[in-house]
């Protein structure tokens, strides 16, 4: 899938990956696309950025954890990255809506050819 595809949507992907519970960097690429299907690879240069405008945002917090003798940086949503995340499903759900219906104009009821 292309690059173009995500942008737009990248915060709404990873505040959605990130409901679950927190996780790394590497752990975050991999939810993202064994839930895609394997349709979205995201690289850590998009990745990364994205975290840390999110935390700054208070979006999201992040903390050191030890695995082994690795330290990885996890990260969690805020409550205010909760109510994003439902902004964000609610803007999706109404741009492709509107997307469908010009699309797929017959697929909707009562919706005008």
């Amino acid at each position: 899938m292309k690059a173009d595809a995500v942008r737009g949507h990248l915060d709404g992907l990873l505040l959605a990956v990130l409901e679950q519970g927190p996780l790394h960097g590497y752990a975050i690429i991999a939810a993202v696309q064994r839930r895609s299907g394997g349709a979205l690879e995201l690289r850590t240069g998009t990745i990364y950025p994205a975290l840390n405008r999110l935390e700054r945002l208070g979006l999201l917090s992040s903390s050191w954890q030890s695995e082994g003798e690795r330290r990885r940086r996890c990260y969690e949503l805020t409550d205010a990255g909760r109510a994003t995340l439902a902004g964000e499903r609610a803007a999706w759900d109404e741009f492709t809506a509107a997307i469908g219906s010009v699309l797929n104009p017959g697929a909707r009821p009562g919706l005008a050819t």
